[in-house]
């Protein structure tokens, strides 16, 4: 048994779990997987049970003793303990860049959250949607342009190699997916480049494979 564990929800709907887990599943640290359903009475429960000393939310992370429960300082514990790649760029200009765009990540676009949430089970076609929306999706489309435009020689990724950056940007690519938005070039070339990252794709595997369905108000329907 691992002496770290993720405590996540729903792979087909948490997007801070996605962020927590890619984080540790590309940087090596071993650690033993927690999932509780979200949106059930037993939850709020389930949650304190699967790690007492962190709040009722996920995703959260136990070790041994002691926890850490917010997304950001999930993945920073991740950039610091890998093992295997380095999640945030060495040189100081660009490692700067990445964490503005983790931090803006981290903090906004909450018309994009709150109008299109993250539903790996969800594909419909793209219709016009709410103005500051369309304005949350331009600005994350200059984001991964300018990104690209800069960094594309050391990389495919939005600062060359795979970093955290990438991982908080994963659940808008389910995001523009399940919504069919358009995607110009050089934005079309980086989403392919994250879809296909192993460790996003069996993510969504194992989110098929999940039998909670959310349905209106909230409520799960069992396939």
């Amino acid at each position: 048994m691992s002496e770290i564990k993720l405590v996540i929800g729903n792979k087909r709907y948490s997007s801070w779990s996605l962020r927590g887990w890619l984080a540790l599943k590309t940087s090596g640290i071993k650690f033993e997987e927690v999932l509780v359903p979200l949106y059930r009475e037993t939850s709020h429960a389930e949650l304190k049970i699967a790690n007492p000393l962190a709040p009722p939310k996920v995703p959260s992370l136990k070790i041994r003793d002691k926890a850490i429960w917010d997304t950001l300082a999930i993945c920073e514990f991740a950039a610091e303990q890998a093992t295997e790649v380095a999640l945030w760029p060495t040189d100081t200009f660009v490692r700067a860049h990445a964490r503005s765009v983790v931090a803006e990540m981290h903090s906004s676009f909450m018309a994009l959250r709150d109008y299109i949430p993250m539903d790996l089970s969800k594909k419909i076609s793209y219709g016009q949607l709410p103005g500051d929306v369309e304005s949350d999706i331009l600005r994350i489309f200059e984001i991964w342009r300018g990104c690209r435009s800069r960094y594309a020689g050391a990389g495919p990724f939005l600062f060359g190699e795979l970093s955290l950056a990438d991982i908080f940007f994963a659940p808008v690519a389910v995001r523009l997916y399940s919504h069919s938005v358009p995607l110009d070039e050089v934005c079309q070339s980086y989403f392919d480049t994250l879809w296909a990252l192993p460790e996003f794709q069996d993510w969504r595997a194992a989110a098929e494979q999940e039998e909670w369905v959310i349905g209106n108000a909230n409520e799960y329907t069992v396939q």
